[in-house]
């Protein structure tokens, strides 16, 4: 008589041994880097072409050409200003609002939870959303902020029409979507602070102010890097607000290095340039990222060697 069949031998399927399994489950993210690496080199060998759509018959490799061509162009010039002021108003101005919010947000209780999870709808909508959404509230006809800013004296406020206000306009639009980004980061980083330090302070009647700089800024330092880290990479490399807002004008106001790409590539047809621009893009933000990680990997080292 046959002996019955074990659930182990039923089980019908392939098996895949213990060896080969390490490799089998780093296949997806072997897949996902193939997937990326194939576009940059892709733009890697285009930029280093003389490539217009308009003109096919005329590509050829130029050897660097698009590159040294950079060095004379004021338009290069002005893309990289505007990017790096735009990275860095953005970034300082959002660092400071969000931590004196998740300052004022670090005690647990009912009221901070919920307005910690109000704070964050700007950063559920789309930011090309939000920009085409400011671009109605200022406009100088009938936007809400233009009639706001008439009321205090500010008649006829240009706002992102007017080169010297384009900037500022679009700085406050990254504000209100990202602040909460950032914000977020903080609070979980002061939250998780261990308590005993600033219980001994308090009970030695250490003065608040000196509890922040020398208790609360060093021990959350590594999440502000991490934040900072996080926003000035997204931030350099902005698009969707800028062109929803104002297509990198009045002129070439706000012509970043995502906005000057794309005209290059969509109204010049200039393949070779824009995929040259792109690649000194990935460049300042492998070298920024860099820098950060380091920084970030001392500060830890430094901690563990104080533990």
């Amino acid at each position: 008589m046959a002996s019955p069949a074990t659930p182990e031998s039923r089980r019908p399927g392939f098996r895949i041994s213990k060896k080969a399994l390490p490799y089998v489950l780093s296949l997806p993210a072997l897949l996902v880097c193939i997937g990326i690496l194939i576009p940059f080199f892709t733009a890697v060998v285009y930029s280093f072409q003389r490539y217009r759509l308009s003109q096919p018959w005329a590509r050829q490799f130029n050897w660097g050409e698009n590159y040294l061509n950079f060095f004379s162009d004021p338009a290069f010039w002005n893309t990289l200003k505007v990017s790096l002021l735009y990275a860095g108003f953005t970034v300082v101005l959002e660092l400071l609002l969000g931590l004196g919010i998740a300052l004022l947000l670090q005690r647990r209780s009912t009221v901070n939870n919920f307005i910690s999870i109000m704070l964050l709808l700007p950063l559920m909508i789309a930011p090309a959303l939000a920009a085409l959404m400011w671009k109605l509230m200022t406009n100088p006809g009938f936007g809400v902020l233009s009639y706001l800013a008439s009321l205090v004296g500010l008649h006829d406020f240009r706002w992102a029409s007017s080169p010297s206000t384009a900037l500022l306009t679009v700085v406050l639009v990254d504000i209100w979507v990202y602040t909460p980004f950032i914000m977020i980061l903080l609070l979980a980083g002061l939250r998780s602070l261990p308590t005993q330090p600033f219980e001994a302070a308090a009970l030695d009647g250490v003065p608040r102010l000196f509890v922040f700089f020398r208790i609360t800024l060093p021990m959350l330092t590594p999440y502000i890097l991490t934040a900072t880290l996080f926003r000035l990479l997204d931030s350099i490399q902005q698009f969707d607000i800028i062109y929803a807002m104002t297509q990198g004008g009045p002129g070439n106001t706000l012509t970043v290095f995502q906005v000057e790409a794309y005209l290059n590539f969509f109204q010049s047809t200039n393949v070779g340039r824009s995929a040259a621009l792109l690649i000194i893009l990935w460049a300042i933000t492998y070298i920024l990222s860099n820098i950060f990680i380091k920084n970030w990997l001392r500060l830890r080292e430094r901690a563990r060697g104080e533990a």
